[in-house]
């Protein structure tokens, strides 16, 4: 796998736990699915919307929130459901390419909140790149 650093380049490469979420935009679900199939991680968490049943993919564990909540709400969901999954790794790698803004500061929130720290990912036409 080609990981896409930008103007620093590491001499190894360590494997992370994959965090993304899955909001009820379809259209996006695929930059999701090209960084599970693409990426060597060591565990997938799907983190959806209750509307966004349809994404499913047996590599990864799905945990499954309700959107329509308050965002603190949303928050202390996503939180106390995530710290039963991450390992305890300091930092994840997170994507955001799906759901909606509110969906993200909650999800980067309960992260931070945790505490474990988040690097940005996307998969685009050169790969798995890191943009933070």
């Amino acid at each position: 796998m080609e990981y896409k650093k930008g103007y620093k380049d590491n001499a190894f490469i360590v494997k992370m736990e994959l965090v993304a979420f899955i909001g009820s935009d379809k259209e996006n679900w695929g930059q999701i699915k090209g960084l599970i199939n693409h990426g060597e991680w060591d565990k997938i968490i799907i983190v959806r919307n209750k509307n966004s049943d349809e994404f499913i993919d047996e590599k990864g564990v799905m945990l499954e929130v309700d959107s329509e909540k308050k965002i603190i709400e949303l928050k202390e969901e996503m939180m106390n459901k995530l710290k039963e999954k991450i390992s305890g790794d300091l930092e994840v790698s997170l994507s955001l390419a799906s759901g909606n803004g509110k969906e993200h500061m909650a999800l980067i929130s309960a992260l931070l909140s945790i505490p474990v720290g988040i690097r940005l990912v996307v998969f685009t036409k050169n790969g798995i790149e890191y943009i933070n």
